[in-house]
């Protein structure tokens, strides 16, 4: 797993500026349609992207960006004039896919436990973990004496001092895809809690951890498929509840 935010500070600025330049794409929107050559490239560029970060992180450089969609730098930066405004359509993009996702599962599942495990076997498959943006996940070791309570997620608080928890950037209402893809998973871990499935100390960090960590970059497409399975497995095994 690799979620890297070093280039992610600026990127609401650099977004913000684009999107007040050019009718609310970060990317340049544009009001007519591209021609069919340069949307190509657009595609391109965005696929790459996705599996360039994927791979190395958002701390990889756009050059490997333009290396993957065989396209030249230029045209990179022609469609997204800064790295940081190319990294938060890819985080974007991401967060409203899980988002989708977990409402899927929400909305075809009766049994708790079996929208839960769904959705993160939906959202492993798809490689998502790999491209959860920073704000999303952090997770660090917090005190929960001196912590504000913007920093702390509802199902969160009642976690032990010491143990693993999702510390957001900046608060997650700050951002309105984050605070929604938080919400609705929130949604499918209450649920699960709820009819005694979940164990009572799994928190939606916790799950978004499943997401991440079971999503490992492996050269071989089968081999990673597998291995992702497998881990999955173990960690489903682990977020239930006992008897």
């Amino acid at each position: 797993m690799h979620v890297q935010d070093s280039h992610w500070s600026s990127a609401v600025a650099a977004g913000a500026t684009m999107s007040a330049a050019s009718g609310g794409r970060p990317d340049g929107g544009r009001t007519t349609p591209l021609r069919v050559d340069a949307q190509r490239n657009l595609e391109h560029v965005l696929r790459a992207a996705r599996e360039v970060f994927g791979e190395l992180g958002y701390g990889a450089p756009m050059e490997d960006v333009a290396r993957r969609a065989r396209v030249g730098v230029g045209t990179v930066y022609r469609r997204f004039p800064s790295k940081d405004v190319l990294v938060r359509r890819i985080a974007e993009e991401e967060t409203s896919r899980l988002t989708e996702q977990a409402r899927a599962a929400l909305g075809q599942e009766d049994e708790p436990w079996s929208a839960l495990s769904r959705f993160l076997r939906t959202s492993v498959a798809s490689g998502a973990g790999r491209l959860l943006p920073p704000q999303v996940l952090r997770v660090g070791v917090a005190e929960e004496r001196g912590l504000p309570d913007h920093a702390r997620l509802p199902q969160q608080r009642t976690q032990p001092v010491g143990e693993l928890r999702l510390v957001p950037e900046k608060r997650a209402e700050d951002d309105a895809g984050a605070a929604e893809l938080l919400d609705v998973v929130g949604q499918l871990v209450d649920r699960a809690r709820a009819a005694g499935e979940l164990r009572a100390d799994v928190s939606v960090s916790d799950v978004l951890l499943v997401i991440a960590t079971s999503a490992p970059s492996l050269p071989d497409a089968a081999q990673q498929a597998a291995a992702s399975a497998r881990l999955l497995d173990i960690l489903l095994e682990g977020l239930r509840s006992r008897p």
